[in-house]
C-alpha cells in the first residue's frame, strides 16, 4: 500500500522514474495522475487536488516537479501536510537534493517515503543487478563493464541496451563479445532524431523516422517510452525558461523546440503524458502491437497540440 507522502531525493531522472512507478504500482487501479510544476504551483492548488476525490474512485497521485523551489516557497505548509495527510492521497515530491537534518525530511521518513535516487558508484555492478531484475537475463561483470564502457554512465540508454540484448541472450546469459556487437549508437541517434523531429513540430517526418527505426530495428518499441519521456521532460525544460540547459540537444533548431513546447502548453504536455502512460500499458499488458501504439501517440499529437503552426 502506498505511503500518503513520498519524496524521490537525488539527480537522476532515471532512477526517479523507476522509484515513481513503484509508486504508482502500489496504487489502486484508477489512480488519477496528477503532474504540477513546482516553480509554478500554488499551495492551495496543490492541497486542493490532493483532499479532493479521484473522478473515478481510484485515489489520487499528485507528483511535484521541481519540488525544491515549492518546498522554498511554502515549507512550513507543507510540514504542516505532511504532518496530518489526506487519506485518499498520494503527494510525491521529486528533488535533486533534501538534507537529512531539515524537519520536512525526517517527518517524510517516519512515514517511510524517502525514496533515495542517488547514481550507483559501481556503474557495472548497477547494470549486473539491473539485467537479473528487470530483463531476467545474467549479466557477468565482464559483459558489465563492456556496456558500461560503450555507454558511458547514462542510467537511461544503459537500460535501454540491456532490454534488447536481453532479446538475443543465449541461454539467458550475455557475453561480452555479444555486448560490444549489439551495442547500436546509430539507432539511439535515430530515435533521437525522431524526438528532435516532434520537438519542432514535423510530426510527418517523426512518423517517418518511426516507421523506418521499426523495420530497422524492432527492438526501438522497446525503447520509444523512455525516449518520448525524455523529450517531454526537455518540453518542460523549456515550458520554465531552461531550454539552455538542453540546447546542445537541439542546437540551430533549438527556437522552433521552445516555440513547439509552448503551443503544447503544459496542459498539453500533461495530456501527452497520460497518453504516453497509457501506451506504455497497452504495450506491457498486450494490449494492441507496441510499435502500433506508439504510432497512435505520434498520430494523436500531430493531429492537436503538435501540428506545425501556419
Amino acid at each position: 500500500m502506498a505511503k500518503p507522502v513520498y519524496a524521490l531525493v537525488g539527480p537522476d531522472n532515471f532512477l526517479q522514474t523507476l522509484r515513481l512507478s513503484e509508486v504508482l504500482n502500489q496504487m489502486p487501479p484508477g489512480v488519477q495522475r496528477v503532474d504540477v510544476d513546482g516553480e509554478r504551483a500554488e499551495l492551495a492548488d496543490v492541497l486542493d487536488e490532493l483532499r479532493s476525490f479521484a473522478m473515478f474512485g481510484g485515489g489520487k497521485l499528485v507528483v511535484v516537479r521541481d519540488a525544491d523551489a515549492f518546498l522554498t516557497r511554502f515549507r512550513e505548509q507543507v510540514e504542516d501536510y505532511v504532518a496530518s495527510p489526506a487519506d485518499s492521497a498520494t503527494l510525491v515530491l521529486r528533488l535533486p537534493s533534501l538534507p537529512k537534518n531539515q524537519r520536512i525530511y525526517k517527518a517524510i521518513d517516519k512515514l517511510g517515503g524517502i525514496l533515495e535516487c542517488e547514481p550507483p558508484r559501481d556503474l557495472a555492478k548497477w547494470a549486473t543487478e539491473r539485467a537479473k531484475a528487470a530483463h531476467q537475463v545474467t549479466l557477468p561483470p565482464d559483459a558489465a563493464r563492456t556496456l558500461v564502457d560503450l555507454v558511458g554512465d547514462d542510467l537511461g540508454r544503459l537500460d535501454n541496451e540491456l532490454a534488447k540484448l536481453a532479446l538475443d541472450a543465449e541461454g539467458g546469459k550475455i557475453d561480452p563479445a555479444k555486448v560490444s556487437n549489439a551495442v547500436a549508437f546509430q539507432r539511439e541517434q535515430e530515435m533521437s532524431d525522431l524526438t528532435k523531429a516532434l520537438a519542432t513540430g514535423d510530426t510527418a517526418e517523426a512518423l517517418r523516422r518511426w516507421r523506418n527505426l521499426v523495420q530497422l530495428d524492432p527492438s526501438s518499441e522497446f525503447r520509444a517510452v523512455t525516449w518520448l519521456g525524455m523529450w517531454l521532460e526537455d518540453v518542460a525544460m523549456a515550458l520554465r525558461g531552461a531550454a539552455g540547459k538542453v540546447s546542445w540537444k537541439y542546437g540551430p533548431r533549438l527556437p522552433q523546440m521552445i516555440e513547439t513546447s509552448k503551443r503544447l502548453g503544459e496542459s498539453g504536455r500533461a495530456r501527452a503524458l497520460d497518453l504516453l502512460a497509457e501506451i506504455d500499458h497497452q504495450s506491457k499488458t498486450g494490449v494492441g502491437d507496441a510499435a502500433a501504439n506508439v504510432e497512435r501517440f505520434i498520430l494523436e499529437l500531430a493531429s492537436t497540440e503538435l501540428a506545425p503552426a501556419t
